[in-house]
């Protein structure tokens, strides 16, 4: 893929155009809080510090405002509606009244629309870009806020400091302005990172923060998959001809291993089937056939799934996101992006605008794709009153993540499933933990994706407000409720556009009080921040129906082998929909290729004696009630049959029976879907030594 840098290349987030200007002297602008970021988030904290009678200023590096919220992304993300509240909450409010007026529908009726996307009529979660541009500048102006636009921070000089306090910053035009308070609401972090607070870049280890699926997860990698074997080779079968673009030629690391690896970006397209509002697919300069290669042998091999997920818009418009093995996301092209500089990341953009413009002109044209696909394509194209700047392509590249501010909490996994919590919110966060994939490898010489993790299924859960503020001695006067302190994993739960927006009016909240009461962010009174917060229809603590937590395996007594450690033949997809269930969730076959599937557990025996086997599963109508279980022991192989449709007799767990086992790891118990009537599930097995009773004679 080539990357040189075009016309429309530029204009993204006007990354290029800022740099050219030359240094000029001026006054230092003061302002009691400045935000540094014109996202969603950026937008209503600006609203917030407004409201609380500060002075404020916006300053955005690009040309737009609302970040995602505006750049495509209309289809919001959000685990339930029920956990947003606030300012956030207004914003959907605004978008309601708008497409309330009739004047608001040009190429749809709206009665049209509601028939197909069900919602509350005072409020509208799915809407054009350009709509919800519109109402953040409407926003910004009710309250009078000062917009600088075009103003990149000077990454290598931006922030001058004394000990831990940010005096002013610097951008790369001259304009230097200072403030009380700072909030950092990009997503790149680039303002926290400047001032020298810490952050992380990738995945960690599930070590790091005892966590079970942050790092490398080919194991959990079942969405968005290849399903038919694809050849890896630039000359099919031929190791020696070299590697198709995008598949690198190491591994994919140890499992479960920390690593650079960034889940991937897109663009959101906004697209439409109206012919007078559409604009025809164009193939980019510098366009290689070999990018699309594997895109073309995918199809050939038989998946004929078409790869694009779009959600009807109003308008007949679409919100448009990556979907299956080989889609919109590219993959693995953007490790460098977070702390790349402006160049390098203009440089990915366009990369990464290329390789879609490419994509979508193969879908609609390439002869190797399926007619029915290609037919697909013809009939939609980019909205032409969309995006007119950036010749309707969004104008915000997708950034699901970046940097991640290190502050005095974390937040991980182990918040999202309700097994660690805080009292110290500032919203609540309630989607999947969700990574996009990270790379691609070659497995048995196939083409394999990884990464990919949709782990959901658990309650609204607090995020701390220490993790939207730095540590003390980094930095006392700025929060980032963007680039917030979380895991790989973690973030992907919180890094839903509401839930900015709900963080960015409690980082002005909190900014505003560390005004007031004269002291550092980190001292804010966290009774007064909750009161306002709760005053102002922030959602701190959820009331409503709560799922059962999880079973910590280390509580259970004897040996536990959880699924995530079994040894699993063909490919279990992950779940936590029916509890209750062991670790962070179970597995299940699908109900597909019957007989191809199964599941060994080996618990290490550390003395030999008789077992109590137990089994966990989830029950449900539509599981198996013929499910094959083998019990390896000292005594030989012991068939058996599992009903689980019906309940387990303790707990989650189901005895069958007691069993004498050597130490070591000779022992087994395999689970398989052969012949089987409905879903299989794996989820743990136990073993719980069984004390001899004494002779009574004795």
């Amino acid at each position: 893929m080539k990357t040189g840098l075009g016309i429309v290349g530029l204009l993204f987030a006007a990354i290029l155009l800022v740099g050219a200007n030359a240094p000029v002297e001026a006054p230092v602008e003061k302002y009691d809080v400045i935000v540094y970021g014109g996202t969603s988030g950026g937008v209503v904290a600006a609203v917030q510090a407004a409201r609380m009678g500060k002075s404020v200023l916006l300053i955005e590096p690009g040309r737009h405002l609302g970040g995602l919220t505006a750049g495509g992304l209309g289809a919001t993300d959000i685990g339930n509606k029920a956990a947003i509240g606030g300012l956030s909450r207004d914003f959907y409010r605004k978008l309601g009244a708008h497409y309330a007026q009739p004047e608001s529908w040009n190429w749809q009726k709206r009665e049209e629309f509601r028939s197909r996307r069900k919602g509350n009529k005072t409020e509208m979660w799915t809407f054009e870009p350009h709509v919800a541009e519109q109402t953040f500048r409407d926003w910004l102006a009710e309250y009078k806020i000062p917009v600088r636009f075009e103003e990149r921070l000077d990454l290598k000089n931006g922030v001058n400091k004394t000990d831990s306090h940010i005096d002013t910053i610097v951008m790369e035009s001259g304009l230097q302005v200072a403030a009380d308070m700072f909030i950092d609401a990009t997503y790149e972090g680039d303002l926290l990172a400047v001032a020298g607070v810490s952050y992380h870049v990738g995945r960690e280890s599930n070590a790091t923060y005892g966590e079970t699926i942050n790092g490398v997860q080919t194991r959990n990698a079942v969405h968005h998959q290849f399903v038919k074997p694809v050849d890896p080779y630039i000359k099919p079968g031929d190791p020696s001809s070299g590697l198709l673009p995008g598949i690198p030629s190491d591994g994919p690391g140890q499992e479960g291993a920390g690593d650079r690896g960034v889940q991937a970006y897109c663009f959101r397209m906004c697209t439409t089937d109206i012919p007078e509002n559409r604009v025809p697919w164009t193939k980019p300069d510098g366009y290689d056939p070999l990018d699309y290669e594997l895109l073309l042998r995918n199809f050939e091999a038989g998946d004929h799934r078409v790869p694009w997920h779009p959600t009807p818009m109003p308008n007949r418009k679409t919100d448009v996101n990556n979907n299956f093995a080989i889609s919109t996301d590219y993959i693995g092209a953007n490790y460098d992006y977070p702390d790349g500089d402006y160049q390098r990341r203009a440089e990915i953009i366009q990369a990464h605008l290329d390789y879609q413009k490419g994509l979508m002109w193969t879908l609609a044209n390439n002869p190797r794709v399926p007619a029915e696909i290609r037919q697909e394509f013809q009939t939609w194209g980019l909205a032409k009153d969309e995006f007119v700047e950036t010749e309707h392509w969004p104008h915000q590249l997708y950034i699901r993540e970046a940097r991640r501010m290190i502050s005095d909490y974390v937040m991980t996994e182990n918040n999202c499933i309700g097994t660690r919590t805080v009292d110290d919110a500032v919203g609540l966060a309630a989607y999947t933990m969700d990574s996009h994939n990270i790379q691609r490898y070659v497995r048995e010489g196939q083409v394999v994706n990884e990464g990919d993790v949709q782990v959901g299924g658990f309650s609204p859960y607090p995020i701390s407000y220490r993790s939207i503020r730095p540590r003390e001695a980094e930095c006392d006067n700025l929060l980032a409720p963007v680039a917030l302190s979380a895991s790989h994993i973690a973030y992907g739960s919180i890094r839903m556009e509401p839930v900015f927006m709900v963080l960015g009016q409690s980082a002005a909240t909190a900014a505003c009080q560390a005004i007031d009461q004269g002291v550092s962010v980190q001292k804010v009174d966290y009774a007064k921040l909750k009161e306002k917060l709760l005053a102002d229809g922030q959602v701190l603590v959820w009331t409503g129906p709560r799922r059962k937590p999880p079973i910590d395996p280390s509580t259970l007594p004897g040996i536990v082998v959880d699924d995530l450690d079994a040894q699993v033949t063909g490919v279990w997809k992950p779940s936590r929909s029916v509890s209750e269930f062991v670790g962070t969730g179970y597995r299940h076959d699908q109900d597909q290729r019957n007989g191809e599937m199964s599941a060994v557990f080996r618990p290490m025996i550390p003395r030999s004696g008789t077992y109590e086997v137990r089994i966990a599963y989830t029950p449900n109508s539509n599981r198996a009630s013929n499910v094959p279980v083998v019990v390896k022991s000292a005594a030989g192989e012991k068939s058996l049959t599992l009903n689980q449709r019906k309940p387990p007799r303790s707990g989650a767990f189901n005895s069958l029976g007691r069993f004498e086992f050597k130490a070591g790891e000779a022992g087994s118990v395999t689970i398989s879907n052969q012949g089987t009537n409905g879903y299989v599930v794996i989820d743990a097995v136990q073993l719980i030594p069984v004390k001899k009773q004494k002779d009574e004679k004795k």
